[in-house]
């Protein structure tokens, strides 16, 4: 088992699970966050931290696509380890559905 990160992250990417992240497996992308699958050590203790609850484990229903799109941009990105600051508009775009097909970036993260 491993934790992902899905849509909910996009245009929000609050950073809260990096803090608590023993083994650095975050990675960032323009506008979310992404979890190496192979890195995580499936301890948890991002997921409470999520306050939109973008973090879920790969056991969760349909989480297939997040899966893929977490290894492969976790490959592409630039590892994060310290808690940025969130978009200023992020709540605005908390509870938004369909944000991949609106929002998602595959641009890595500018830090």
């Amino acid at each position: 088992m491993t934790y992902v990160v899905n849509e909910n992250c996009i245009k929000c990417k609050y950073m809260d699970c990096v803090e608590v992240c023993p083994v650095d497996c975050f990675y960032e992308g323009e506008n979310m966050l992404v979890i190496h699958p192979d890195e995580c050590i499936d301890c948890g203790v991002c997921e409470p931290e999520c306050p939109v609850e973008a973090i879920v484990p790969d056991t969760a229903g349909a989480v297939e696509k997040w899966l893929e799109v977490n290894r492969t941009y976790a490959e592409q990105w630039p590892n994060i380890t310290r808690k940025g600051t969130a978009p200023a508009d992020a709540d605005n775009f908390a509870k938004e559905p369909g944000k991949f097909e609106k929002y998602f970036s595959p641009k890595p993260g500018a830090r």
